[in-house]
């Protein structure tokens, strides 16, 4: 008698199989904003207002350095995986390892 349930190509089944990751949320869109606002230079191309003798041309560049840093933050906490996820992953690596290993 067939089961009711057939494994995928390759004959593994499903609790075998690493979980998928998708690395296309819109999450990463945001990624962007560090990229681009600091190509608009026409936008903070002036002398003032200083920051403690910094002209704001210089010291707006720093302000968007740790603009990149809080938004890798952000999509980085966004778009981790759950605790479960990530243990299945780890299993699934070690099944495959241990697979290689022995043949």
């Amino acid at each position: 008698m067939a089961s009711a349930v057939s494994p995928p190509e390759g004959g593994r089944r499903p609790d075998e199989v690493a979980p998928r990751r998708s690395d296309r949320s819109p999450w990463n869109w945001l990624l962007l904003i560090p990229i681009v606002v600091p190509l608009i230079v026409p936008f903070y191309n002036r002398v003032e207002p200083t920051l403690l003798g910094w002209p704001f041309f210089y010291w707006m560049q720093l302000v968007f350095v740790a603009l990149g840093v809080v938004t890798t933050v952000v999509v980085y906490r966004a778009t981790r995986r759950s605790g479960t996820e990530r243990a299945a992953a780890r299993d699934a690596i070690a099944r495959d390892a241990a697979r290689k290993r022995e043949g």
